[in-house]
């Protein structure tokens, strides 16, 4: 039976591709910090149909998170067939006014997690000769993000990452994809703090929405896939704007009412 882990998984877009998984009769391996609300989904995800769900809670933005996350799995004799790589969180002031230890803390989930959980997933894909991996990035990473500079930035490695993994991987039978979505109703924008920024509402999407066409798209084998036709058009746009004319639009739209 394929196994899937899912990070970050007890919210937001985790928690909506723990439920579509579990629909799919995956086995799940769920991990987030929040013990409570990783039970919560754990549950209901086996009542959708899960044929096994594990919760184990664990705080991958720990230099130790992710060896120790697969040495559990390797315990309990899971093999990962396919990987939602989704924990992460984004912070947004401007960046000399925000807490240095916020910021590493973003750089550590966002980034060096996501590059320890994807090493420690591959290496098994590749030796059976299957697997899929789905990194989510974020428009964010197709242009500067003045207010949130270093959530964009992460965002970029991201994608960037992903694209170079799936073009060495893609020949051994493993499928990496980047998934860029806009702006989604979930709580990351009270993490963020970004509930009131100037972006449209019907921009928004929801998070159910963005998983089913996340799934779709990696069956189709995309290597990269941004949500919803406005978010691709504006990721298109953005390439050939000027940097600066850009950055200026990114930052009236980011920028905090005091500022």
């Amino acid at each position: 039976m394929p196994w899937a882990l899912i990070t970050g998984a007890s919210s937001g877009l985790g928690e909506e591709f723990a439920y579509a998984l579990a629909r799919e009769r995956f086995s799940l391996v769920l991990t987030a910090r929040r013990e409570d609300r990783l039970a919560a989904v754990t549950e209901r995800a086996r009542a959708l149909g899960a044929l096994a769900a594990h919760p184990m809670a664990q705080d991958l933005s720990r230099r130790d998170g992710p060896p120790a996350l697969f040495k559990r799995l390797e315990q309990a004799g899971i093999s990962i067939d396919f990987l939602v790589n989704n924990a992460g969180f984004g912070t947004r002031g401007p960046f000399y006014q925000l807490p240095l230890e916020r910021e590493l803390e973003e750089i550590d989930l966002n980034v060096t997690a996501m590059v320890a959980v994807a090493r420690l997933a591959v290496a098994g894909m590749v030796e059976r000769g299957y697997g899929t991996i789905i990194n989510v990035a974020s428009t964010s990473a197709f242009q500067p993000m003045p207010y949130m500079a270093v959530y964009g930035a992460s965002k970029a490695f991201v994608l960037s990452f992903s694209l170079a993994l799936t073009a060495e991987v893609a020949s051994r039978g493993v499928h990496v994809m980047a998934l860029c979505p806009g702006v989604t109703r979930t709580e990351f924008q009270a993490v963020a703090g970004t509930e009131q920024v100037r972006i449209p509402a019907f921009a928004y999407m929801t998070s159910t929405t963005v998983v089913d066409q996340a799934l779709a798209a990696a069956r189709r084998r995309r290597p990269l896939y941004v949500n919803g036709r406005v978010n691709w058009l504006m990721a298109e746009m953005v390439r050939f704007a000027p940097r600066r004319l850009v950055s200026r639009i990114i930052s009236s739209m980011f920028r905090p009412a005091h500022n």
